[in-house]
């Protein structure tokens, strides 16, 4: 039973493996889309570091700590909100050629 249990594991962990592997011409589809909505909903927390750490580059570390995690929390919870919509609707291609909400299409990606 429990060699069942671990082969069947096995199995999905290869097949989800298979599924998230990117393609090199980077096409939006649906799955990217499912895959983008899923991160991002599950990292849009990160922004709030990511806004301390910007803010506190372009002014000071006051201003990083008040203001940047002001903005960090704002999008964040915009980030985890647009993961949330696109992992719901990702079968839609919504917008137009399943194209991101929000950009950059992940919390440290280059914009």
């Amino acid at each position: 039973m429990k060699s069942r249990l671990l082969a069947t594991t096995i199995l999905v962990l290869v097949v989800i493996g298979l599924l998230t592997v990117g393609a090199p011409t980077y096409a939006q589809d649906a799955w990217k889309k499912l895959g983008r909505g899923v991160v991002n909903t599950f990292t849009g927390w990160l922004e709030i570091p990511k806004g301390i750490v910007d803010e506190s580059k372009a002014n000071n570390v006051f201003t990083g700590l008040t203001v940047g995690t002001i903005k960090g929390l704002g999008l964040g919870l915009v980030r985890t909100g647009a993961g949330i919509y696109e992992a719901i609707t990702f079968p839609f291609p919504i917008p137009e050629g399943y194209e991101p909400i929000v950009k950059p299409e992940f919390v440290y990606s280059a914009e």
